[in-house]
């Protein structure tokens, strides 16, 4: 990854769901932003019962605190870039739009998790609406994965380059004035290829597939890395391609790490830490 060195050190707001194993949601954005030069806040819209199995059991935050939590951080701490994770229901994803139009805050990047790696829906039909006609347009970048590009346009997951690029102008069309379009859940064993788009075009970014199974949290990492680096950078287009650069060696020195018997998380010190 190329160096550029901030004025000041940038902070990072990730609004997201917690994960205790670490590999995921908060835990993992936090992760990120340390990784990757960034002082990352947290606010809190849920709390999860999970592991590297599965997910047991979800508590919302009352709304009311979430918005009190945004409100309090922001009257203090200057935040640079934000990134928005899991919302758990139409109403967190209500309260949070509301905090992003109040505040004004800066390079959003919209995780829109809203599909299990098993197909399930993680998300009603309703706070999917709300996360397209309410969010996409306050988004600076939104970094959906096939089945979440397809729940969002309310269509069928692309299979093929052409659907894939198709589907992020259609993604364009909401309102939203970047798209990466996450390639991990393609069908190529060889390649992971992402689709960066905006005004000025499109463009593949590739990468080899890594064989690991330890790929718990790799879609929070990506966009927390981003946001994280946006403020770094000198436009989104190298925010997302260091991002990206970072995401593979994380994935890369997974098998490194011994977390849990199930989809173990990726490294994300793995530039620092060093062989072990």
């Amino acid at each position: 990854m190329t160096s550029h060195l901030p004025a000041h050190v940038p902070v990072a707001l990730t609004i997201a769901t917690s994960d205790p194993s670490g590999g995921a949601g908060i835990q993992a954005d936090l992760k990120a932003f340390s990784a990757l030069g960034a002082y990352g806040t947290a606010v809190l819209v849920a709390l999860t019962a999970q592991n590297t199995r599965g997910v047991t059991g979800i508590h919302v935050v009352p709304p009311a605190f979430i918005a009190e939590q945004v409100d309090t951080l922001v009257a203090d701490v200057r935040v640079d870039a934000v990134k928005i994770g899991m919302l758990a229901d139409a109403t967190v994803v209500h309260t949070v739009a509301e905090a992003l139009r109040r505040h004004r805050l800066p390079s959003v990047v919209l995780d829109p998790v809203m599909v299990a790696s098993s197909g399930d829906r993680l998300l009603t039909e309703d706070a999917v609406a709300l996360v397209r006609t309410e969010l996409l347009p306050l988004a600076g970048l939104v970094t959906p994965n096939l089945p979440e590009a397809a729940a969002l346009l309310d269509t069928s997951p692309a299979r093929t380059p052409a659907e894939v690029e198709r589907q992020a102008a259609d993604l364009l069309a909401l309102g939203v004035p970047r798209v990466l379009l996450k390639g991990g859940h393609g069908d190529d064993p060889d390649e992971s290829a992402d689709l960066y788009v905006d005004a000025d075009g499109a463009e593949w970014l590739r990468a080899p597939r890594i064989r690991t199974r330890h790929t718990h949290g790799t879609g929070c990492t990506l966009s927390s890395a981003i946001a994280a680096l946006r403020p770094q950078r000198p436009d989104w287009r190298a925010a997302v391609g260091d991002a990206k650069d970072y995401l593979t060696g994380a994935l890369t020195a997974a098998d490194s790490l011994d977390v849990g018997g199930g989809h173990g998380p990726v490294h994300h010190f793995h530039a620092w830490w060093g062989s072990r």
